[in-house]
């Protein structure tokens, strides 16, 4: 895909969160197993369901933007989730499995904030008000789901692995 302004660059963004989303519904699953926080499990699995609500509203900003919804190969989520997958094969306490998974997990949050936080400010500039209004609503989950998996950490998860 040519790059020629700011929409096609909008897209391309779009498409590589919409790989990174899918890649993230395929690696909570085993991040929930590897948990022993219940806590924690818990937060994974809210985030696996907010995910899926993810795709489904990034299905809609294609929809809203004319384009056919499909992932460009996220290669650095994929990086991101090998080094999880790597993390999660080590020999650990499970309470310092728990510190390592939220520390891969808050890796994910931080592409994601970064990413939503872009895309909605080329949508803003765009004038794509429904679509800069959906993906904000994405971005806002993300920092929240981030600032969860720092109170856990902060109130349980450190204190334990210490």
């Amino acid at each position: 895909m040519k790059l020629n302004n700011l929409n096609d660059l909008l897209i391309h963004e779009l498409q590589d969160i919409y790989s990174a989303e899918n890649q993230i519904t395929k690696a909570l699953p085993k991040m929930i197993k590897a948990a022993s926080s219940d806590k924690l499990k818990q937060a994974f699995e809210q985030h696996l369901q907010e995910t899926e609500q993810q795709i489904q509203r990034l299905e809609s900003v294609f929809e809203l933007v004319g384009e056919k919804a499909k992932g460009e190969k996220c290669k650095a989520m994929e990086g991101i989730i090998k080094e999880a997958e790597s993390m999660m094969s080590e020999k650990a306490d499970q309470s310092v499995m728990d510190a390592a998974l939220i520390a891969c997990a808050q890796r994910v949050e931080h592409y994601e904030i970064a990413a939503y936080g872009t895309v909605s400010t080329y949508a803003k500039q765009l004038g794509l008000k429904d679509v800069m209004k959906q993906l904000v609503q994405t971005l806002e989950e993300e920092k929240k789901t981030d600032a969860l998996l720092t109170k856990i950490a902060e109130q349980t998860v450190n204190k334990q692995a210490e």
